[in-house]
């Protein structure tokens, strides 16, 4: 079984857990995620891999509670084993030959960050890591990514944290003072994505984006995660979750991802719901 050997609170909303997989922690690579079940009769959501020891059979993943089974995710506690953990799934991220890169993570999508900095600084790349939050509140990782990058830029949009802007303001001061990269990696919301790679396709930097998609089975069969790239339909579970974001259609997957936020609210809200009645 697939026990929670450590749980803990990153924000108020975010949450970092440490599960008992070694057959995943064997063979996982940064970029790469599981698909989880809590329970028999739960959905399938789809979490990755923020870090992993393949001594212990350790894997680490973050997520934020949005939903119900987030909701009933973070009600469970040391001990408790969860249904199904299958990975890893997609593709790992791309580091061969890299020397200088610059990643820039926003909000949860740093979790995804991280492990994608950690790995580059191992093999001896020069990692700017271009952190972004709302307020110093939402924060996590800052220690982790000061450990695993050679420059780390802090912002937020309230100015409680870092310097107050966008991680595009950062990422632009940096390409203007002549920092040149051999690619720059951004893992985030879609629109923070799209504005990054914007910005780096118009100084001729590379710019490698990851993708979240609605995903229900991570094998490329239900469809859901499909994307527009370079004119083409992919699908992010298998030929992802990392696409040249200079060729990703950020508007349509925009609009897609917004197609199931009211019955994602609504499911929250029931599970709340169940969660006091179940504590009265």
């Amino acid at each position: 079984m697939f026990e929670i050997l450590k749980k803990q609170e990153l924000n108020p909303t975010v949450t970092r857990m440490d599960i008992y997989a070694p057959a995943v922690a064997k063979k996982a690579e940064p970029g790469q995620f599981i698909i989880l079940r809590t329970h028999a009769d739960g959905e399938r959501i789809p979490l990755t891999i923020a870090d992993f020891d393949r001594e212990t059979g350790r894997v680490t993943v973050i997520f934020q509670v949005v939903g119900a089974t987030t909701e009933r995710l973070n009600h469970m506690n040391v001990g408790d084993c969860l249904q199904d953990f299958v990975g890893p799934l997609g593709r790992a991220t791309h580091t061969d030959g890299l020397r200088k890169v610059a990643v820039v993570g926003g909000g949860v999508g740093c979790a995804i960050a991280y492990p994608v900095a950690k790995k580059l600084h191992s093999l001896g790349c020069e990692v700017h890591a271009i952190v972004g939050f709302r307020s110093k509140e939402l924060v996590i990782l800052e220690k982790e990514f000061e450990e695993n990058s050679t420059r780390t830029v802090k912002m937020s949009d309230d100015g409680s944290w870092g310097t107050q802007g966008l991680v595009t303001d950062a990422l632009r001061t940096l390409i203007e003072s002549g920092e040149q990269y051999d690619e720059v990696i951004t893992i985030g919301p879609l629109v923070m994505m799209k504005f990054v790679c914007a910005l780096a396709t118009k100084y001729g930097v590379k710019c490698v984006a990851s993708m979240n998609p609605i995903m229900i089975d991570g094998t490329g069969m239900c469809g859901g995660c499909r994307l527009s790239v370079g004119g083409k339909t992919v699908f992010a579970c298998v030929d992802g979750p990392e696409f040249d974001g200079a060729l990703i259609d950020f508007d349509e997957a925009i609009e897609r991802s917004s197609m199931y936020r009211d019955f994602e609210r609504h499911r929250y809200e029931e599970s709340c719901n169940l969660f006091a009645k179940e504590v009265e």
